[in-house]
C-alpha cells in the first residue's frame, strides 16, 4: 500500500481485514514521504514499512528512487499494490514491475475531475453528484480502467471541507469491497504472466 498522507484508506482496509471482511494481507505500508502519517500508524500495526529518499520533485520520483521502491515490494511478496492517497504519478519502473497490479482510488466520478483536490474542482463545477472511483493505473494520470465507482451527493451548503469528508466515507467502503472482490475473483485482473505463474505454482 502507498500513500503520502494521513492513511484513513489504509485504516479502513486493516479494519477490514481485521474483521474478516477483506481476505488479503498488508505486507508493505510505503511513502514517498518519511515523516508521512500513514507510516506510523503502520508502525502502530506492527507491519513493514519503506520510506523513500526525499526526491528533488515535487509530482513524480526519480526514476532509482522508484526503482528500489518497486523492489521493495517484490521482496515482500506483494501481489497487488494499493496507491490510497499517493500524490506521486506513476512511472515506468512502478507500471513495469507490477503491470496490470496497480490500483488507485480517486476522489471523483471519473472520468470527471482527474488530477489534484477533485472536491473542489466537483464545487466549481456546480455538480449535483460525485464521488470516488478506483481504477486500475497505467502511464495516463487517472485515465486507467475503472473498476467501480460509488457516488455522493453534493449538497447546497457543502464545503470543500464536508463533501471531501464525505467522499472519503465512501472511499472507506469502496476500497476494501474491491479488494476484496479481486481476491475473490469476483473481479477480472488484467491478463499478466506472472499472475499465470502464480495459479500455475498454486494449483501443483
Amino acid at each position: 500500500m502507498l500513500g503520502s498522507g494521513k492513511g484513513s484508506n489504509f485504516a479502513a482496509l486493516v479494519e477490514a481485514i481485521r474483521q474478516g471482511e477483506v481476505s488479503a494481507e498488508i505486507l508493505l505500508v510505503a511513502s514517498d514521504l518519511a515523516d508521512a502519517p500513514i507510516l506510523k500508524l503502520a508502525r502502530e500495526r506492527n507491519l513493514r514499512i519503506y520510506a523513500c529518499p526525499r526526491s528533488a520533485f515535487r509530482t513524480k520520483l526519480e526514476p532509482e528512487i522508484e526503482a528500489e521502491l518497486a523492489s521493495q515490494l517484490e521482496s515482500a511478496g506483494a501481489e497487488l499494490v494499493v496507491l490510497a492517497g499517493y500524490m506521486r504519478v506513476v512511472k515506468e519502473p512502478l507500471l513495469r514491475s507490477f503491470q496490470g497490479r496497480i490500483i488507485n482510488v480517486h476522489p471523483s466520478l471519473l472520468p470527471s475531475f482527474p488530477g489534484l483536490r477533485a472536491w473542489d474542482q466537483a464545487l466549481q463545477a456546480r455538480v449535483t453528484q460525485t464521488g470516488c472511483t478506483v481504477h486500475w493505473v497505467n502511464e495516463t494520470v487517472d485515465g486507467g480502467a475503472i473498476i467501480r465507482q460509488a457516488k455522493v451527493p453534493v449538497k447546497t451548503e457543502d464545503t470543500a471541507e464536508s463533501l471531501h469528508a464525505r467522499i472519503q466515507e465512501a472511499e472507506h467502503r469502496l476500497l476494501p469491497e474491491v479488494i476484496r472482490d479481486l481476491a475473490n475473483g469476483k473481479i477480472p485482473w488484467p491478463e499478466d504472466p506472472r499472475r499465470r505463474e502464480w495459479k500455475t505454482e498454486g494449483r501443483r
